[in-house]
């Protein structure tokens, strides 16, 4: 992964419907951060437009749209995905092996056949909002959390993808076993002056990028501030120091 510094690996996740919110955020924060979140709230509501706004401001996307279905339907998507111009986006890891490498095959050659710049592309493996608990009750499964995140991960590495979202506390073991190029994307991440909200394996900026993490992402802690920029200056300034 090309080396970048900590404050142009915060993703800022416009989690909002607004239009006219996501121009602002955006026109606030660019000079600050470099990639913003566009998630399934956004993008239902405004569509390719928001990426649009993200892109006309010099800036890059992360499209968070969990794909997860067939493989074939999945694959055509992720194709008319690489044309958007994103720099990453997401499937579900328990789509399967098959359906991401129909993603993976699908995106390089369309990306090919325009000459396009090849989009990185991610696996899921659980929500952030999910404990143990939960996870083995929704799955059916004994495998601790952390076992059954790394096998996910193992899945999405062996189909060719680039990288995994994962809570920062599965990094340092999905580095370890997968390697230091795998790239990990990690939500749930709190300043330590915030709230916990309804994410339940959190840690804060510094502790997730000291535990490993390529790419934070980070909402409410700054598109909920009553200074977003005033709040995204200072998580950068602690993820820095």
């Amino acid at each position: 992964m090309e080396k970048k510094t900590r404050k142009d690996r915060i993703i800022v996740a416009l989690d909002t419907p607004d239009k006219i919110m996501c121009e602002r955020l955006v026109h606030t924060l660019s000079g600050t951060v470099s990639i913003f979140k566009i998630g399934s709230e956004l993008f239902t509501a405004c569509g390719y437009e928001a990426i649009s706004i993200v892109l006309d401001a010099g800036a890059q996307v992360f499209l968070d749209l969990k794909f997860y279905d067939i493989p074939n339907t999945v694959a055509n998507v992720s194709q008319i995905v690489s044309r958007f111009g994103v720099k990453m986006f997401n499937v579900h890891a328990l789509g399967g092996e098959k359906m991401m490498r129909a993603t993976k095959a699908a995106v390089e050659g369309e990306t090919q056949k325009r000459g396009l710049t090849q989009p990185l592309i991610l696996a899921v493996t659980i929500l952030t909002s999910l404990s143990q608990e939960n996870m083995q009750q929704i799955l059916g499964t004994e495998r601790s959390l952390d076992e059954q995140v790394l096998r996910l991960a193992e899945s999405a590495k062996e189909s060719g993808l680039d990288g995994i979202v994962a809570s920062a506390h599965e990094v340092a073991m999905i580095k370890k076993k997968l390697g230091k190029d795998f790239i990990v994307v990690t939500p749930g991440v709190r300043p330590s002056w915030v709230a916990q909200q309804d994410q339940i394996r959190v840690v804060t900026p510094k502790e997730a990028f000291d535990n490993g993490s390529d790419y934070l992402v980070i909402g409410r802690p700054i598109t909920s501030a009553a200074d977003p920029l005033e709040a995204a200056q200072r998580i950068v300034e602690e993820v820095e120091q």
